[in-house]
């Protein structure tokens, strides 16, 4: 029996744990020798791994290991006590306190916590320590096996100046720049104007959009630099930067590729992640539109020979800028990890790029080779955020109330961490969940991706559902016109124009669903006894009278998604008939007849006919803020109304709106001349003025920093500021006034 035959290899993977099946049958059932080479690499079964990390990622990663049967080990922060990861876990330790610099970035402890449950491995998952060399280096010192490529390559990829002279080095198309250590203001300015702007300023060791700024202008240029290196320095504990010329039309592609201990190393195609905000991901493809088999050959070479400049083990991802003008790519740089995109991946491919991890880090080689690995369909990746978009994507904390996310199958994945009742926190990533379906083609992928969305159900927060619904829906996207630069082109279309006449702002539909709200509430109050306690009619809460119809009042506070304008009151008079019927009129809206019912008692979900015509609809009531919330779903449109305080209504007319007191606390900030409100949860890190100073409207007030990203808060007149209690390191909460700019001449004292 030689050691090439089918017998000998079949006697030899008979002798693996049982969880590595699938290798095993794709060994027997391939004619293609192995892609290892001898060497003497040790194989080692892994049976316990800790995830350092949390969230959805933790989930992910748990989820594959449970599959292979390998135990896991969870890591977790005073704010995740009661989070789905720690639920998750075979085993599950505390770390430290909220803050990710006293837990999630404290390497010790979560190397401590690897020892004392005699965890083998540790996978990072991605962000706080996934591309620390020092975290990688302090693992291979305790003998833990750390899941990712060793640390000199984390170390050479991590940082950026470094990384494209390696690269520059191996072959690969870089962007023309400085990349250098001197990093006086100076230099850099003079480099920038070298150049030639535009210029992108860029943290060394950053990713995700964080130490990021584009420059315009020599002018701008110093403002920029210093908050771009501000954001480094609170984001990766390292303010430097590199400067590159900026592609004024880019695409930003990347490519997966993977390596194992045996120096193969593959890609797994491309994937287009080009529509962004604020530099970060929205909605990520594979394979990338419009592009040609020969222009995925060269580019996937490029990531591959990359990835061998460096010995690279594990998975990661190389990225490149494509200039749309030229056709040219160039390497931006490498991210020494997992993807937050990944799954977009394994959809078009059918592999399980964790699973991958956990052999590779075990000693196997890579299971396929360049030329097995296929593409299968069209995948979308969308990231559902608690964000407030009409505010620029800034980021928002606070509680799930209802969360209800597209029913999981083959085609469509809902990765997160979070569930109903669950908070999203001001010290974390603003990430809910991520929605990824697959098609057979783009068409159909893309079809897909919309009616998920629509049937993602949020309530709570500010979530960027609604914004993905359009993007999707957009003639450009569809037609795969896309690029960096995308969202700014079609920001009309994108995103809604607030409307400045009340009497104008509320469009029929809003209306239509506010009466549809209205019957869907009285009919759960109506639900539970139909007949009264004792069985008798008028025991009920019925709307049934012997002599005549009831009637009442409802009101309710509409907000548009259009930025920051007043609520908009509605006043609706519904009857209720003596069979359960109910008939809603109200100012510009002509009588609707509606009957139906509940589906079950304890559900969210609503049969309705309006007049005579069948529709489903979801609505979900919950307090927060001392405020009565609203949200009702129909088809794809989603209403969220707030309920005033209750008030007694003994008028009958309905020709205007009504005044009511809820919400009035958000419509008085809102409209309060020359107030300054923060924009978003988050924590003060520089004062630019004080009480007294005179600022011009659009200078800078202060900068708030909230889940790693810093927002400038302005003036909103020219002024005196006035009334500024805030200090440097203050936590503040959304819509809090920070200040006034008093407008006029004032005597100052």
């Amino acid at each position: 029996m030689g050691r090439g035959s089918t017998a000998y290899r079949y006697v030899v993977l008979m002798a693996k744990p049982y969880w590595k099946w699938g290798q095993i049958c794709r060994a027997l059932s391939s004619s293609v020798p192995p892609i290892h080479k001898e060497d003497k690499v040790k194989r080692v079964g892994i049976k316990k791994i800790l995830i350092a990390n949390r969230g959805e990622i933790a989930c992910r990663v748990m989820r594959t290991a449970q599959k292979l049967g390998v135990q896991t080990v969870a890591v977790y922060s005073d704010a995740d006590r009661h989070a789905k990861h720690v639920h998750d876990a075979d085993e599950a330790v505390h770390i430290g306190p909220a803050p990710a610099s006293a837990s999630y970035l404290n390497a010790s402890a979560i190397v401590t916590a690897a020892l004392e449950t005699q965890a083998q491995a540790i996978h990072p998952g991605y962000g706080f320590l996934s591309e620390s060399s020092q975290f990688a280096e302090l693992c291979k010192q305790k003998g833990i096996i750390f899941m990712g490529p060793p640390s000199a390559a984390i170390q050479a990829m991590g940082d950026k100046s470094v990384a494209k002279t390696m690269m520059s080095a191996a072959g690969v198309p870089v962007v023309p720049g400085y990349h250098g250590e001197d990093q006086s203001v100076l230099l850099l300015q003079a480099e920038a104007n070298r150049i030639g702007y535009p210029v992108l300023i860029k943290a060394t060791q950053g990713g995700g959009g964080k130490g990021m700024r584009i420059v315009h202008s020599e002018s701008e240029f110093s403002e920029s630099l210093a908050s771009a290196q501000r954001e480094s320095q609170a984001a990766f504990g390292d303010s430097r930067v590199l400067i590159e010329k900026y592609v004024s039309q880019p695409r930003h592609i990347e490519v997966q590729i993977f390596g194992d201990k045996h120096g193969n190393v593959v890609h797994l195609n491309e994937r287009d992640c080009s529509v962004q905000r604020r530099h970060q991901k929205i909605i990520e493809e594979a394979p990338a539109p419009h592009i040609t088999s020969e222009f995925r050959q060269r580019i996937g070479q490029a990531a591959v020979n990359a990835a061998k400049a460096v010995g690279y083990e594990s998975a990661g991802t190389v990225e490149f800028i494509v200039d749309t003008l030229s056709g040219d790519f160039y390497f931006m740089e490498m991210n020494t990890r997992l993807q937050v995109e990944h799954p977009v991946t394994e959809m078009v491919t059918g592999q399980d790029l964790v699973e991958w991890q956990i052999r590779v880090a075990s000693g196997e080689v890579l299971p396929l080779q360049q030329d097995q690995i296929k593409l299968s369909g069209h995948s979308f990746e969308a990231r559902i955020y608690a964000e407030n978009v009409p505010k620029g994507f800034l980021p928002a904390a606070g509680l799930l109330h209802h969360y209800h996310p597209p029913a999981i199958s083959s085609t469509v994945r809902v990765e997160s961490g979070v569930g109903k009742g669950d908070a999203v926190s001001v010290f974390y990533d603003p990430m809910i969940a991520k929605l990824v379906v697959w098609g057979q083609d783009r068409s159909a992928a893309l079809i897909k991706l919309h009616d998920c969305l629509t049937k993602f159900q949020i309530s709570g927060l500010p979530t960027n559902i609604g914004f993905l619904k359009t993007l999707a829906n957009h003639h450009a996207f569809a037609a795969g016109d896309v690029d960096t630069h995308f969202i700014e082109r079609f920001k009309p279309d994108l995103l809604p124009v607030p409307l400045v006449k009340q009497d104008d702002a509320v469009p029929q539909e809003t209306r239509v669903g506010a009466a549809l709200a209205a019957a869907a509430i009285s009919t759960t109050s109506s639900r539970s006894k139909e007949m009264g306690s004792k069985g008798f009619i008028w025991n009920s809460e019925l709307g049934f009278r012997l002599n005549h119809e009831y009637s009442r009042i409802l009101h309710f506070d509409w907000k548009p998604e259009a930025g920051d304008v007043p609520l908009v009151p509605l006043a609706l008079r519904v009857t209720h008939g003596k069979l359960g019927d109910y008939t809603v009129e109200g100012h510009k809206l002509e009588k609707i007849c509606i009957t139906g019912k509940q589906v079950e008692s304890d559900s969210h979900e609503y049969r309705l006919h309006v007049n005579n015509k069948s529709t489903s609809l979801s609505l979900v009531q919950f307090h927060q803020g001392g405020v009565s919330h609203v949200d009702l779903w129909e088809g794809e449109r989603h209403h969220q109304f707030t309920v005033p305080m209750p008030q007694f209504d003994t008028s009958d007319e309905l020709s205007g709106e009504h005044r009511s007191s809820g919400g009035q606390h958000e419509r008085n900030q809102v409209q309060t001349p020359g107030a300054v409100i923060a924009p978003m949860a988050g924590r003060v890190v520089k004062l630019f003025a004080d009480n007294g100073i005179k600022v011009k409207k659009g200078d800078a007030i202060l900068v708030l920093e909230a889940m790693k990203m810093e927002h400038v808060v302005k003036a909103p007149v020219e002024g005196w500021v006035r009334g500024c209690k805030i200090e440097v390191g203050q936590q503040v909460s959304d819509n809090t006034i920070l200040c006034h700019i008093e407008v006029g001449i004032l005597e100052m004292n």
